[in-house]
């Protein structure tokens, strides 16, 4: 039983032992390519929470990780089978009443720990801030990952089911990842269509990318080069980053200047 995965744990260790912070992934439902499975996004979200709140763990943290949310919203991929959709201001009203039991049951420092680019959370923690007797936190664990102790380890920019994404389940779920008769991952090469203007492929202007016509199978990303060991370097730093935060966060007293 480990007890910073509350679904693993039970109610005689709850009660005698509080914990300070909550972790929530959001993960979602939707194809990555022809390789990799509709839960990807699920999957990672739980890997890596459950790889830094067990850091955090072995610092002494009081930190609980929630089972994960495997929906998130996918409006731009409405043309691609079972793509599973919830608008964000559904999400936003489940996530609130999360953090409502969190905080109702003591835990007034939650971690919303992201795992899908199109779950746009910073509005939510905009709309709680006023709101709420917590304090809450918004980690997208993707753009934890710059500096240079990964140079040279991923060769390709990852987008979607590219090599990072690859690399992630061929280490964590390798049964899952669709191969070829010879060996060679069952994927298309990710590649992209660019827009007609300028100013959008440049990124002056945005927009929701329609996935459809954006990529050729959901790819978007080189997912050739991946490997087990990738992700494993990886995992390895996300796992003291975001534990060294969150055993500072449970350490750290809730006063009138909290966080600061």
């Amino acid at each position: 039983m480990r007890h910073y995965i509350l679904a693993e744990t039970n109610y005689a260790y709850t009660k005698a032992n509080p914990y300070q912070v909550a972790v929530l992934p959001l993960g979602a439902t939707e194809p990555h390519n022809l390789h990799l499975p509709y839960g990807t996004d699920m999957f990672e979200g739980t890997i890596v929470g459950e790889r830094i709140c067990q850091f955090a763990h072995e610092k002494g943290a009081k930190v609980v990780l929630l089972p994960t949310i495997p929906y998130g919203t996918e409006t731009n991929m409405h043309r691609l089978p079972l793509a599973i959709n919830v608008d964000p201001t559904t999400l936003y009203r489940f996530v609130t009443d999360i953090v409502k039991s969190c905080i109702n049951s003591g835990v007034r420092k939650i971690v919303l720990l992201n795992s899908h680019g199109g779950n746009e959370m910073k509005p939510l923690l905009r709309e709680l801030a006023d709101k709420i007797d917590g304090h809450l936190f918004l980690c997208n664990w993707y753009l934890a990952l710059g500096g240079p102790e990964l140079d040279g380890v991923f060769e390709h920019a990852d987008d979607h089911a590219g090599e990072m994404e690859t690399s992630f389940m061929l280490a964590t779920h390798p049964h899952l990842v669709a191969r070829t008769k010879d060996g060679n991952l069952a994927a298309d090469d990710g590649r992209t269509a660019k827009t007609r203007f300028e100013a959008i492929n440049r990124g002056w202007v945005s927009i929701t990318r329609p996935w459809h016509l954006l990529t050729t199978n959901t790819g978007s990303g080189y997912p050739h080069t991946a490997s087990p060991d990738k992700a494993e370097k990886m995992l390895a730093l996300l796992a003291e980053r975001l534990g060294t935060f969150l055993a500072e966060l449970s350490a750290a007293k809730i006063d009138e200047r909290f966080p600061y």
